[in-house]
């Protein structure tokens, strides 16, 4: 299976727009704490991860760190809104473990769905769902108990929780870590 198989499932391609979605992405690798994307730096590329865990958040102006994401294998990162907006990123992207990442620039992305639309499409559904699911935990961050939150989170993230450390999910979850803590005593406990 092409690397493009896996990073746009459901599509067929021939061989020549495989070698050309190909030619358009770079294979990048980061070690464990590696910051991939600044906030404040120009935002000029989406990432496939092909292997690894990756956040993105946010600091606030009081100097907090709230995490927005995390991409794990065959999820796919960038400070969107400056990526599309063709501005300076306003989130940090950082390697929680290490990682094997897929890079595409903006242009050459472009120059893939100009040649085969049916890529154009495909990312189109997918910033579809990831759009509807960004909007689904901003109701539930507002609505929901931290508990339901968390569950949330392990029902999202099934396989990360003993990669990163208990902040990270905390800051995810808009919680601290004692409160963290104590849910998971609760939910150990029932």
């Amino acid at each position: 299976m092409s690397i493009v198989d896996q990073m746009i499932k459901g599509e067929d391609f021939t061989p020549s727009e495989i070698r050309f979605i190909e030619s358009k992405f770079k294979t990048v690798s980061f070690k464990k704490g590696d910051v991939i994307l600044k906030a404040g730096d120009q935002t000029t590329h989406q990432y496939y991860v092909h292997d690894g865990c990756l956040r993105t958040f946010f600091i606030d102006y009081s100097g907090k760190e709230h995490t927005l994401q995390f991409a794990v294998k065959d999820w796919w990162i960038s400070d969107y809104t400056a990526f599309f907006d063709q501005e300076n990123a306003i989130l940090t992207i950082e390697c929680l473990e290490e990682a094997i990442l897929y890079k595409v620039f903006r242009k050459d992305l472009e120059l893939i769905y100009k040649e085969i639309p049916k890529v154009e499409t495909y990312f189109r559904k997918k910033l579809e769902k990831a759009f509807s699911s960004f909007q689904n935990r901003i109701l539930s961050n507002l609505a929901n108990p931290a508990k339901a939150r968390y569950l949330d989170f392990i029902t999202t993230y099934p396989d990360i929780e003993a990669k990163i450390k208990n902040y990270h999910i905390a800051s995810y979850l808009g919680i601290t870590t004692e409160s963290l803590s104590r849910i998971r005593k609760e939910l150990v406990n029932h």
